[in-house]
């Protein structure tokens, strides 16, 4: 049995499709990945798969309990994380501890070892109120009350979201120390860096699903030429190689364009009809997730 099955899952609001008859499963230990843009209706699946709303279309279980016949049960075996702080604010590190605890009718104690690699970090600020810690130290507050219950399954909607990159790095590790523990994880970022940290991962836009796969067999499924292309003046050289033969399409990407080359694409013509821009370079260079996410998005 999947921790997560979601099985054709439609939700609307009004006339807003926020997700279209998606499907996908996660494997029992697993950190899973939902990749995608804001809009892409991320946050509305977790909604879904944490009870706090009911499909329109569809269904999805929680280590085989139904989302909506079985919402109670679920509740006790799911630890979420929504993409905004939501803990109590003039409560203390320890008093918001202590009160999830409360809710779930277990000790702090006996959750100890569960927490104890991300709580030692906030352990010294355990009496100051929550709305006094920084971003990062916030974010781990509330994954430790997330995880006080010892849930099976874990969600956290956009964790990363707002917080420096040493946070970042921290908070991953800290998912990798928990699905060795056993704990199912699924993880939503619009950050496509953070795509390869994840076993699989699902690119998401606009309610859909694009494509399925490991990080790296995402990859692998850009079969095209990829060249990095820069100049001194980087808009004339946007629009202008959007215009020469044999280029399917050109996008920014980092310091350099990325250009998709078509079978008749040669360089050596591409150099000559751009030969005015000054300082201008073209290299092969390799696809990212990000390079396969663009591909699916404008097909």
């Amino acid at each position: 049995m999947n921790a997560i099955d979601v099985n054709n899952l439609s939700k609307s609001f009004g006339n807003v499709k926020a997700l279209e008859s998606i499907s996908f499963s996660v494997k029992r230990g697993e950190l899973f990945g939902l990749i995608g843009p804001d809009g892409a209706g991320k946050t509305t699946l977790f909604r879904l798969l944490t009870t706090l709303l009911n499909p329109n279309k569809g269904s999805a279980t929680i280590d085989g309990l139904d989302i909506v016949k079985d919402y109670l049960k679920i509740r006790n075996i799911m630890g979420y994380m929504p993409g905004r702080f939501s803990l109590y604010p003039d409560l203390t590190v320890e008093e918001n501890l202590s009160f999830f605890a409360s809710i779930f009718g277990v000790n702090f104690e006996d959750s100890y070892d569960l927490v104890a690699p991300i709580y030692k970090q906030i352990e010294p600020f355990r009496r100051r109120q929550a709305r006094k810690l920084s971003g990062g130290m916030k974010q781990k507050l509330a994954l430790s009350c997330a995880l006080i219950h010892h849930p099976s399954v874990l969600l956290l909607d956009e964790p990363t979201t707002g917080i420096d990159a040493v946070s970042r790095s921290e908070l991953w590790d800290m998912l990798r120390t928990l699905k060795e523990k056993g704990i199912t994880i699924l993880v939503s970022t619009p950050y496509m860096d953070e795509a390869s940290l994840c076993d699989r991962i699902a690119l998401c836009n606009e309610g859909r699903i694009l494509e399925i796969d490991t990080p790296q067999g995402i990859v692998e499924k850009f079969n095209s030429r990829l060249y990095a292309v820069s100049a001194d003046n980087m808009f004339t050289l946007l629009e202008a190689a959007r215009q020469i033969e044999g280029v399917v399409d050109c996008y920014p990407f980092g310091q350099a364009h990325h250009l998709i080359a078509a079978e008749i694409f040669d360089t050596y013509h591409f150099t000559e009809q751009l030969g005015g821009l000054r300082n201008l370079t073209i290299n092969p260079t390799k696809p990212t997730i990000e390079d396969v996410f663009i591909s699916l998005m404008k097909q």
